[in-house]
């Protein structure tokens, strides 16, 4: 009987010039398969070094791209900021988009809210801003675990005094 291997993925977006919260998911999370940011890093390319970054709204125009595709483990994922890719919360806009390129994942940012469904059978997650949520939650990202064709995801908050840890 094979093992499946799990892949596990750090996934924030957000952090609005903020390098601190960076450092430390690459610190918490040395073990992580991936870093995923879906975009308004608002910082320079080395200071991201090691992630898979889109372009935020807030972002320079030709420092990343607008969107990735991403091939993990059985998994498929559209990474966009979500600015250009739905309108007003429409999420089955991006869940269309991601069908479109045949991904079973979103992952988006821009809305600063934490947000996991799953639309017409893609699995479309939102790490809240490491920086600042809007829904009057705390900063928070994401571990998203895939084994096989499962998903697990789980938030983590993140507070300026985990930085002492």
């Amino acid at each position: 009987m094979r093992m499946k291997k799990t892949v596990q993925i750090v996934l924030l977006s957000d952090n609005h010039g903020l390098r601190e919260p960076l450092e430390y998911v690459r610190r918490v999370h040395q073990g992580a398969d991936a870093f995923i940011h879906c975009g308004d890093v608002e910082l320079p390319t080395y200071l991201v070094d090691g992630f898979a970054v889109v372009q935020g709204n807030n972002d320079n125009y030709q420092q990343f791209p607008a969107r990735r595709i991403i091939e993990l483990g059985d998994h498929r994922i559209y990474v966009c900021h979500g600015h250009r890719d739905m309108f007003f919360g429409n999420f089955d806009m991006l869940s269309a988009k991601a069908k479109a390129e045949d991904c079973d994942i979103v992952f988006f940012g821009h809305t600063h809210i934490p947000f996991d469904r799953t639309i017409d059978g893609v699995r479309v997650l939102n790490p809240g801003s490491i920086w600042m949520n809007r829904d009057g939650s705390e900063p928070s990202y994401m571990i998203v675990r895939l084994e096989g064709k499962d998903i697990h995801v789980e938030r983590k908050t993140f507070r300026k005094s985990d930085l002492k840890k």
